[in-house]
């Protein structure tokens, strides 16, 4: 009786790698039939200010206006301040 069953086991060894080799071969099969893009444009990455990644770039920084003649104005007072202390 263990002749028979080892012989069984044997084919169902056989059977389980054909299945896998099989499944393994499909799987070469479906990546060689992805086309493959390695552009650039593809490789690049973005990182927000709060360290997420994606694949847009951000948008660019609001920049504050300053009003040139209030800036001016408070150039005016710290010299006249350095001055004073002198």
């Amino acid at each position: 009786m263990s002749k028979n069953q080892n012989t069984f086991i044997k084919k169902q060894k056989a059977e389980l790698k054909r299945r896998k080799q099989k499944e393994k071969f499909e799987k070469k099969m479906e990546r060689k039939a992805q086309p493959k893009d390695g552009s650039l444009d593809n490789m690049i990455a973005y990182v927000d200010e709060f360290g997420n990644i994606s694949d847009t770039p951000p948008a660019p920084p609001i920049e504050k206006k300053t009003n040139s003649n209030q800036s001016n104005q408070n150039r005016v007072k710290t010299n006249q301040n350095y001055r004073n202390h002198e």
